[in-house]
């Protein structure tokens, strides 16, 4: 029987490589986006918003086996030109984002005994970054929350793991970003950005059966760039 999994971000980078990758591998994928042409047009910052959705997913297609976090935004900023506003919504997206969704999935995961949610975070939220201070701390925050909901499930068959991917070759980081300029690629082992394809194989594993054991964990595909 097919299995069900909610990807939110869908619409590009990481979240729609993840999204293909479980379609291939026999899950039904509903994606979840900002974007007009994903599954259902939803702001996971919203909390309401986030809950109708899900129900109209389960009511749709069943319940939801596994969550994949992957919505976010990206933007360089120094720490003093950093608005309130700016690192409210940082917060809202990518924290609220996950207890937003997490949230809405979790009864149904508990009742049955079985769930996995994997999120989305950074290498920046465990190593930081010049200019990235508001994105740095959203990302740490989601770190923080996806062990405390490990901790919290794990006796009752809900795994709760994080991907903190190094930069990758996503929509997210522009022509001219500092990430893709040939002086920094230059000090990286492997001397290139990570691929969406590669972020989406760790995802589907910690989704899958063989990381019945895995919660809590924090799994870094970054190209060495934090060793």
């Amino acid at each position: 029987m097919s299995r069900t999994a909610i990807v939110t971000g869908s619409a590009s980078g990481i979240g729609a490589a993840v999204s293909d990758l479980l379609r291939e591998g026999g899950w039904t994928v509903v994606g979840v986006d900002r974007t007009p042409g994903a599954d259902h047009v939803v702001d996971v910052a919203d909390p309401a918003d986030v809950r109708a959705a899900v129900e109209r997913i389960v009511d749709d297609v069943g319940e939801v086996d596994a969550l994949v976090n992957a919505a976010g935004h990206y933007e360089i900023t120094p720490v003093s030109d950093i608005t309130a506003d700016a690192l409210h919504r940082m917060l809202r997206v990518h924290l609220g984002g996950l207890r937003n969704t997490a949230r809405a999935v979790l009864p149904s995961m508990v009742r049955r005994g079985s769930g996995a949610i994997v999120a989305v975070t950074s290498e920046l939220a465990i190593g930081g970054g010049d200019g990235d201070a508001h994105y740095a701390a959203a990302k740490g925050a989601v770190i923080g929350l996806v062990r405390s909901l490990a901790a919290e499930f794990a006796g009752r068959g809900v795994r709760v793991n994080a991907v903190a991917p190094g930069p990758t070759d996503t929509p997210l980081l522009a022509a001219d970003s500092p990430w893709r300029a040939p002086d920094y690629l230059a000090t990286l082992p492997n001397r290139r950005l990570t691929t969406p394809a590669e972020v989406a194989r760790v995802v589907e594993f910690l989704v899958g059966d063989d990381a019945s054991f895995c919660t809590g964990e924090i799994v870094s595909p970054n190209g060495g760039a934090v060793i």
